[in-house]
């Protein structure tokens, strides 16, 4: 997607937005026009980002605030934020996530920290900031507000371990970062099974950026250990650089032609590279019962609940 849309009058949250394809994201949203607020756990790096897009983007309307998703205090703080905002929020970018710690970590409030990073805290603050979303697309004057969502190839091999979600037996960091993909994809699927039902004015899309080159492959890795984990391709050549990858999420986000419970991603080999299409969801996501279950047993988890 080279060229975005005029977003103009727009405005769009990115979550992790402070590197890799949020970043990619929020500079180029803003360099369309938008409003964007860069919400991210720690707001130094966010500063940080914010004058990256700036030496692009002079005039870009970027703004940072602290987010953390491992606390879901912290998602309730935000959100409450950009409701007392006054201003509609046009869309909601789902795109903060930790890949593959090598021992278990808790969020604040006692989840396996993928599960509660990657899924419960972006389902917590998309039920929060529903309300929001819905006002800004009742007015009818623009288009419809949209909440977009990363997932991953390694959603494909992924399962919902219902009977121990945190993985308090047997853990495993990348069967953990599975399930939590796939639970993001059956969160896009399900919020636009939710907004068909209830008549809702919100397009729910779905992505993954195939295999991109960013810090996420080391920053997981490197939790709990004394010397950082550094990421090398050379072993596998078919990667793309974070300005390709970042496509499929913000043809998701503000492509025009993109339609509510669509899913995309590369085309290339493999989905691992190459320019934006609409993929397959993958069987792991198919099941509309999975998913309802999943969505109940998250609100009671966070304690969220989506407008009726």
């Amino acid at each position: 997607m080279p060229n975005i849309p005029d977003q103009t009058g727009r405005r769009i949250v990115v979550t992790g937005a402070n590197s890799g394809t949020g970043e990619e994201t929020a500079k180029r949203l803003a360099g369309a026009g938008a409003s964007v607020v860069l919400a991210v756990r720690t707001p130094a790096k966010g500063d940080a980002a914010v004058d990256r897009i700036r030496r692009e983007h002079p005039d870009a309307d970027v703004e940072v605030r602290e987010l953390d998703l491992a606390d879901l205090g912290s998602v309730r703080r935000f959100a409450a934020g950009v409701e007392a905002d006054d201003r509609p929020l046009d869309v909601l970018v789902n795109n903060a996530g930790v890949m593959a710690p090598p021992q278990r970590f808790e969020t604040a409030d006692g989840f396996e920290l993928q599960f509660g990073t990657n899924f419960l805290g972006h389902l917590a603050l998309t039920n929060l900031l529903l309300p929001t979303l819905l006002r800004a697309g009742r007015d009818g004057t623009g288009p419809a507000p949209r909440v977009a969502t990363m997932s991953s190839l390694a959603a494909i091999p992924g399962s919902i371990r219902f009977t121990d979600p945190q993985w308090e037996r047997g853990y495993n960091g990348w069967r953990a970062y599975s399930q939590s993909k796939l639970a993001d994809l059956l969160l896009a699927l399900h919020l636009h099974r939710l907004s068909v039902e209830r008549d809702w004015p919100l397009v729910s899309t779905a992505a993954h950026p195939g295999y991109t080159r960013t810090n996420l492959q080391s920053a997981g890795r490197s939790l709990g250990r004394s010397r950082p984990v550094r990421s090398s391709d050379r072993a596998f050549p078919l990667t793309q650089a974070v300005e390709q990858g970042a496509e499929p999420l913000l043809y998701a986000a503000v492509g025009p032609a993109a339609v509510g419970g669509a899913y995309y991603g590369p085309s290339g080999f493999g989905g691992l590279t190459g320019p934006t299409t609409t993929v397959s969801v993958p069987r792991s996501a198919r099941s509309a019962d999975l998913a309802r279950s999943l969505w109940a047993v998250a609100e009671d988890l966070t304690d969220t609940r989506a407008p009726a």
